[in-house]
């Protein structure tokens, strides 16, 4: 069972088609691990594939990929811009346990302001409504991490596997096309104190995620605390 391998295939694929891509390094030893997981019948093993990319506007694009068969499966996907671009950051967090899935999706902002929720916010908050019916909310979620969500940030559980095959990702094709959009549609920003507000929200952002990463548990199990850490502060959120 490899859940999100149509989900990595298509974002690849796509980002592939509309921008000029080059490898983004991945440190040694990050490429690729596996483990083995659980007793007897349980047994599982556990495989973490990463991905990077750049482009002229994109800093770093990048996936974990988690495959563990019926114990876990989990996809990772994120974009980072250059730093001095306002875009949002893409993040897709889609994630299946033995007691479900737990979907989030979201271009998350830079800025809270009216401005900056009409440039980037607004446009798609038509997709997101239009999946709240099949994909309701997901519940409660951290008020520390709310300040660096969207109003179109997507977050939820669906029951049925079939309608993350489908619904999700459909939503999920959705989100980045419009993300495309705005990288297209992005002019380089030049005024520095605007550069510094830019830098200071990524490092916030990152910090706050590198800090706060629910992944974190099941790395370390898997693989150990020196690995998992590494991984965490040296490729998934390596902005200094």
């Amino acid at each position: 069972m490899t859940l999100y391998q149509p989900f990595l295939d298509y974002a690849i694929a796509l980002l592939q088609d509309r921008l000029d891509l080059s490898p983004y390094p991945i440190p040694s030893g990050f490429e690729y691990k596996e483990n083995i997981t659980g007793k007897g019948k349980r047994q599982e093993t556990v495989t973490t594939t990463s991905y990077g990319f750049q482009s002229p506007k994109l800093r770093q694009i990048r996936a974990a990929h988690v495959q563990g068969g019926n114990a876990l499966q989990v996809l990772n996907f994120v974009i980072f811009p250059r730093l001095n671009y306002d875009l949002p950051f893409f993040g897709g967090d889609l994630v299946t346990l033995p007691g479900g899935h737990l979907i989030a999706l979201d271009m998350q902002p830079l800025f809270h302001n009216e401005e900056y929720q009409k440039k980037y916010s607004d446009p798609v908050l038509p997709i997101f409504q239009s999946y709240q019916e099949v994909l309701p909310w997901g519940g409660d979620f951290p008020d520390e991490a709310k300040q660096f969500f969207s109003p179109a940030f997507l977050w939820t559980r669906p029951q049925e596997t079939e309608l993350v095959e489908t619904k999700v990702f459909d939503v999920f094709k959705e989100y980045l096309q419009a993300y495309l959009k705005f990288v297209e549609q992005a002019e380089p920003v030049t005024d520095e104190g605007k550069l510094a507000e830019i830098r200071e929200a990524h490092l916030r952002y990152i910090g706050y995620r590198a800090e706060k990463d629910p992944a974190r548990g099941m790395f370390t199990r898997l693989y150990g605390s020196e690995w998992t850490e590494e991984y965490i502060h040296g490729f998934l959120f390596d902005l200094k």
